[in-house]
């Protein structure tokens, strides 16, 4: 592939951020640090400053399929829900700026798992501290940061049906546990822990990382409303990024003195690094793209947490407030000897019928959900270019419930939550069961319901993995640097060996974090 032309008239500066969000924001933040490098972020949606549709998180499901949304279609699925879509943020701060704000520390057991795969240097005692130095928690502990840019706080027990919810789940085995305390729960239930702050703003990436440095910092520059279209090279060096004007008709650029980090997220990095020519080589040659680096684990072994939902109208009334509605957690094992949990359930105290209600299931304005995930799932998909044209949605083939570990699982989870519900903490509020309905009994009737309907905790990761040098099925080496090029690195979801057990916004936080460390450690190197 050819050189592409030096460029002497764009701006240039020492580093370029491509996506402003759940981990670029936190890269920008950290690199700009310094007053004497310069810091651009090329974010393809609006800015969240001032924008309370944004920054209250108790919004946060007004903001699915909306116009901050990329909402992609899905692949039609042999095994699963075609009509799903899976929402992806378009907005500064990523999807830290539009999910439930759900914060968890991954489990040790995972990081030390990413670490033995090859990613030196990802252990859990090399991550926790970056946990640490990232959070202001308000639960028990010395583990715990104190200082740190993210609000995480556990949430208020206002919530009579989840309360009683909790007892339940204690006379059905799963005990009230506390999270986040450094020890991986396998089998317990209690109030989440959420990043955001006490009068309801979400503490996202970029409310935590930028907003307070904006028009403060003139070393750092951001630019909303650009969609990256291409990495720009001279030879093997990533130089920048060629973006889409406001206009939608003319394109500019941006370069970068010594690296561009791509962070946008586990659908559309890989989108990006194939467009400019990094990616699995026929696929490429077949979408008309010169291939740059034949790399097959790009927009590969696509990881996610399928969702199920049962959901009961209660006997009484439901709150009508809530910090965000999804407020209770529980873990559990659909087996005996496993180290993690492999069955996770969040509450919601609001009916959640965005795939049952199309399929006839009743519902109601006053109802509660549990709904089962499968938090290690086997099914792994691909992410794809559907032409090489930028503006066309990508090809996301999840595969759910391809591997049959996944449809035990979730089947499991829909009878232990019938269980759950059918305790006597629960009989004041537990009413007709709308979805699934109780005449649905049998492995296959459950399954048939799961796959019609089931939707997902919008958690895609691992299409542009990291791995051992020698792993030429990881784009990525352990220092996150694209294999077969200089000067770029890639730093959200999409770098994870394997997606953890909970929900990862603050992993990915905590992934900028240490993309920035291990860059300023590169530049202290002599060479």
């Amino acid at each position: 592939m050819s050189a592409q032309p030096a460029d002497t008239s764009a701006p240039l500066f020492d580093y370029v951020v491509v996506g402003g969000g759940t981990a670029g924001a936190v890269v920008a933040a950290r690199l700009s640090e310094d007053p004497d490098v310069t810091v651009c972020v090329v974010e393809a949606g609006p800015s969240d400053v001032g924008d309370e549709n944004v920054l209250r998180l108790d919004k946060w499901m007004a903001l699915l399929e909306s116009g901050y949304d990329w909402d992609y279609p899905i692949e039609p699925q042999e095994f699963g829900n075609s009509f799903m879509r899976h929402a992806r943020a378009k907005v500064l701060g990523g999807c830290s700026s539009h999910n439930s704000c759900i914060a968890f520390w991954a489990p040790a057991e995972d990081l030390d798992e990413w670490g033995a795969l090859g990613c030196s240097g990802w252990s859990a005692a090399d991550c926790f501290p970056l946990y640490r130095r990232l959070e202001t928690n308000d639960a028990p502990g010395d583990h715990h940061g104190r200082s740190g840019p993210v609000t995480i706080r556990t949430v208020p027990p206002n919530d009579p049906c989840g309360t009683a919810l909790l007892a339940a789940c204690a006379d059905a085995g799963i005990p009230t546990t506390p999270f986040n305390t450094g020890t991986t729960v396998t089998r317990g239930a209690n109030w989440f822990q959420i990043n955001a702050r006490e009068d309801g703003t979400r503490s996202s990436a970029s409310v935590s990382y930028l907003h307070p440095v904006i028009g403060k910092r003139p070393n750092l520059e951001i630019r909303t409303g650009l969609q990256a279209t291409r990495l720009l090279f001279d030879g093997e060096r990533c130089t920048g990024a060629e973006f889409l004007l406001p206009d939608t008709v003319h394109r500019d650029r941006v370069l970068a003195r010594r690296e561009v980090i791509v962070s946008c997220g586990a659908i559309d990095a890989p989108k990006l690094l194939m467009l400019s020519g990094i990616g699995p080589a026929e696929h490429l040659r077949e979408t008309g793209i010169p291939v740059r680096v034949d790399s097959p684990g790009v927009g590969s072994h696509l990881q996610d947490h399928p969702e199920g939902i049962i959901m009961w109208e209660a006997r009484q009334p439901m709150v009508t407030s809530s910090t965000q509605w999804w407020e209770i957690g529980i873990f559990t094992q659909t087996e005996e000897g496993l180290d993690r949990p492999d069955l996770m359930f969040h509450y919601g105290s609001v009916p959640f019928d965005l795939n049952t209600y199309r399929r006839g299931y009743p519902t109601t304005d006053n109802a509660f959900c549990l709904t089962p995930n499968v938090t290690r799932s086997r099914s792994e998909g691909t992410v794809r270019l559907r032409t090489r044209d930028f503006r066309d949605k990508p090809m996301v083939d999840p595969r759910y419930f391809t591997d049959e570990h996944d449809i035990r699982v979730m089947t499991y989870g829909l009878r232990l939550a019938r269980t759950i519900a059918a305790q006597a903490p629960m009989a004041g509020w537990t009413g007709p069961e709308l979805a699934p309905g109780p005449r649905v009994q049998s492995d296959d009737e459950l399954f048939g319901y799961i796959r019609e309907t089931h939707n997902t905790v919008y958690h895609p990761a691992g299409t542009v993995r990291m791995g051992a040098v020698s792993d030429t099925d990881s784009p990525l080496d352990p220092q996150l640097r694209v294999k077969g090029v200089t000067g770029l690195r890639v730093a959200d979801a999409s770098v994870m060996p394997f997606l953890p057990a909970v929900n990862p916004c603050i992993t990915t936080m905590m992934i900028g974090e240490k993309c920035a460390d291990m860059i300023k450690s590169a530049q202290l190197t002599p060479r």
